[in-house]
């Protein structure tokens, strides 16, 4: 029986697909995850089930002291993990990427650089170290401008500026923002880059030996133009000309390849203007949330199981499937706590959606990008075309009515009589 180790983040959307695919794979799994280091053993949680994925040398150590068995690979659920298990990888002498091609492709910063090295398109970028007045770079900038957090994902701590007022203001919230979700903040300063025009795509991958086979390319058909940068629609296959997606393929072929990326799974996002096609990132990680399980019914199986069948060295079957297929990542309509929805079934009733996730508990506090990174849920749908697959998610969608409250009622005011 192979054996993975697996890195499961506590707050991950995606822990049970992955192991329902091990499951059905006869694949035995070691569980790795981070749950409070303080309570884990309370709870009667080995230590290595209390790791500091963020601190990925000492997590390693930790996970090298006290594993029993000797696993086959080692996989992380999310981009949280990434790092450490590239790390263990190597440590164990099992097949995997870098821990510096990881690093570099996860840092905002050093990936613009690598860009440039390259000479790939990319935008103008500064990089603004902490406490750094942000208006010393006005006179270099075009503007708009997006400020970055620099290792954060899900459009976390990114903001468009149109100009210097909006630019102090965007970083003053975006430092905040990543002061509170990344230890190393106070090294690590922003990015701050060129708005680049032009409508999103996303292609989902997987890497073997240096090889890229795309699984996927997702047309994203909402704008984002900013100020935030909060993701809904997923469709594929895209609709964007057979020469454009060959263009992408390669582009990302060469990232990975200049990058050091060998092995396992990829998720690219891009922009695509006249002036040609931008990378906004080179993930070695696979899409997030449950967005993966759109991907079923092209597939053949689910991407989890895709990704363990490559990971332990299994055939893949080949699946034949036509037509097309969407998901939505409900968004997050304001800041406050959720207390339920309505409309369920009526959206679940919509021709071509198969399916409606909702993954916000009642009682959650919940917040749009910046500064939040969850969504309310997920709306599948599977039609004969790109264009039907994009129209059942938005009408399913139309048909929910969230209860969200202010996280602080207002008090009524009390006037003392004399």
């Amino acid at each position: 029986m192979k054996r993975v180790l697996l890195l499961l983040p506590t707050t991950g959307y995606r822990n049970n697909d992955f192991l329902a695919a091990a499951n059905k794979l006869g694949v035995e799994i070691v569980a790795a995850a981070n749950y409070c280091h303080q309570l884990a053993p309370s709870w009667g949680l080995s230590p290595i089930m209390a790791l500091h994925f963020d601190q990925p040398e000492q997590a390693a150590d930790t996970v090298l002291r006290e594993i029993k068995v000797n696993p086959d690979a080692v996989l992380a659920v999310d981009d949280s993990g990434v790092e450490l298990a590239a790390l263990l990888a190597a440590r164990l002498g099992l097949p995997g990427n870098s821990s510096h091609a990881v690093r570099r492709v996860r840092d905002k910063l050093a990936f613009r650089q690598l860009l440039q090295e390259l000479e790939f398109l990319c935008p103008e970028f500064h990089h603004l170290s902490t406490g750094e007045d942000p208006r010393t770079l006005v006179p270099n900038l075009k503007f708009p401008v997006v400020v970055k957090a620099r290792r954060l994902s899900a459009s976390r701590g990114v903001i468009r500026a149109d100009d210097s007022e909006q630019l102090v203001q965007a970083v003053n919230r975006v430092r905040a923002i990543q002061s509170r979700a990344d230890r190393d903040a106070e090294g690590l300063g922003l990015v701050i880059e060129g708005f680049i025009p032009g409508r999103e795509y996303a292609l989902e991958g997987a890497l073997d030996k240096g090889e890229l086979t795309a699984l996927a390319l997702f047309d994203k058909p909402d704008p984002l133009d900013g100020p935030y940068f909060e993701e809904t629609l997923y469709i594929t296959p895209s609709r964007l000309p057979a020469e454009f997606q060959s263009r992408i393929r390669h582009e990302v072929a060469g990232v990975c390849r200049s990058a050091g990326l060998t092995d396992g799974p990829i998720h690219a996002e891009m922009r695509v203007n006249d002036q040609g096609i931008w990378l906004l990132e080179v993930a070695p990680r696979s899409i997030g949330g449950l967005c993966g399980r759109v991907l079923t019914h092209s597939l053949g199986m689910t991407l989890e199981e895709l990704i363990l069948r490559r990971v332990v060295g299994e055939p893949l079957p080949i699946s034949n499937a036509e037509g097309a297929a969407g998901v939505m990542m409900i968004p997050v309509p304001r800041r406050g706590i959720y207390h339920g929805v309505e409309g369920l079934a009526e959206a679940r009733a919509v021709l071509a959606v198969t399916e409606v996730i909702l993954t916000a508990e009642p009682g959650q506090i919940i917040a749009p990008p910046p500064d939040g990174s969850s969504y309310l849920g997920f709306i599948f749908s599977r039609a004969s075309s790109a264009a039907e697959a994009e129209q059942a998610l938005r009408v399913a969608h139309r048909r929910l009515r969230f209860d969200i409250r202010a996280e602080y009622p207002a008090m009524e005011a009390h006037v003392s009589g004399s």
